[in-house]
């Protein structure tokens, strides 16, 4: 029987051609853990990931470890050496080492007291993580195989990863865009609208021609927004921008506006890009005013009438 035994040490290297986010999260799935306690192994120096190790048994942790990109080294363990469990994810000799009395499952993260079999999932710690050790050696050498089968799929990433959120770009009929950032940017376009069709009108007054065109252009600018805007909507449902000349069909054209600023975009990418990042409180605030809309137009709706029966009594 053999009587060395050897421990898996960890300070921090990193294989060639890997960047530190895709080893961090490498080791996470590898060690069924969360984020932070990989952080851990990276932020304290040397770290004694596995202790009282045969020599094979080290063999396959490493070879595990480096087919996630983490550059480790086997030492030979003292005599005196307490054992370690991987689920620690902690550095030799800091209080949380042999002395803790908590451990976490490296299956399903079942938070309980130091044992060896998990009082949640029921499997044996130990036995699981030299299975995961294993089942990553043989990827390692199906991986290893299939590169060089010559009728073996191309592994080579073809494209680079999507972001998680989209560019927002109001001007453009490309991106996604949600129900309240479609308010919110209504809303702006509406205001922007109006001011520049009071600089119109005295732009009128001083010349009749120079305020027709002044008009014509405010109202092709218009157009032309809405349209962006409306098609980067339809592009968040998961629609084509092309539906939005329904609005144009007598029939249909009364209540498509209403589809559109109620029907739920896709939480996650469709073909037409990412989803849009999330609402600031601005785009909240800007889309809650469309509240007071119909209010204002009820309002104005009672006052402008009783308005000119006053004058029309005082002019009498």
């Amino acid at each position: 029987m053999e009587s060395n035994r050897y421990r898996i040490v960890f300070d921090g290297a990193l294989l060639p051609g890997m960047t530190l986010d895709s080893v961090k999260e490498n080791l996470a799935r590898l060690f069924k853990t969360d984020r932070e306690k990989v952080d851990q192994l990276f932020a304290r120096g040397p770290v004694n990931i596995k202790r009282e190790l045969t020599a094979g048994e080290a063999d396959r942790y490493l070879q595990a470890l480096r087919q996630a990109g983490a550059e480790a080294r086997k030492e030979a363990e003292p005599r005196s050496a307490p054992a370690l469990s991987l689920v620690d994810i902690a550095p030799a000799g800091s209080a949380e080492d042999p002395t803790a009395t908590r451990m976490e499952c490296p299956k399903c993260g079942h938070s309980q007291p130091r044992a060896i079999q998990c009082n949640s999932c029921g499997i044996v710690i130990e036995k699981y993580l030299a299975r995961q050790a294993r089942l990553a050696e043989d990827k390692a050498g199906d991986d290893a195989q299939s590169a060089t089968h010559p009728y073996a799929t191309p592994r080579a990433q073809v494209a680079e990863p999507m972001p998680a959120y989209g560019e927002l770009r109001a001007f453009s009929l490309q991106g996604r865009i949600g129900r309240l950032r479609y308010l919110a940017w209504s809303m702006t376009l509406s205001a922007a609208a109006l001011a520049l069709l009071a600089v119109a009108g005295i732009g009128f007054a001083i010349s009749q021609v120079l305020g027709v065109i002044l008009f014509a252009m405010i109202g092709v600018g218009f157009v032309v927004v809405s349209v962006q805007i409306g098609v980067q909507r339809l592009h968040d449902i998961g629609w084509s921008g092309w539906f939005l000349l329904l609005n144009l069909v007598p029939a249909v054209g009364s209540f498509f506006p209403l589809v559109m600023l109620l029907y739920p975009g896709k939480a996650d990418a469709n073909r037409f890009g990412p989803p849009q990042p999330p609402n600031s409180r601005a785009v909240k605030i800007l889309a809650a005013l469309w509240l007071l809309v119909p209010v204002i137009g009820i309002l104005a709706a009672i006052a402008i009438p009783g308005y000119q029966q006053y004058l029309h009594r005082a002019g009498m």
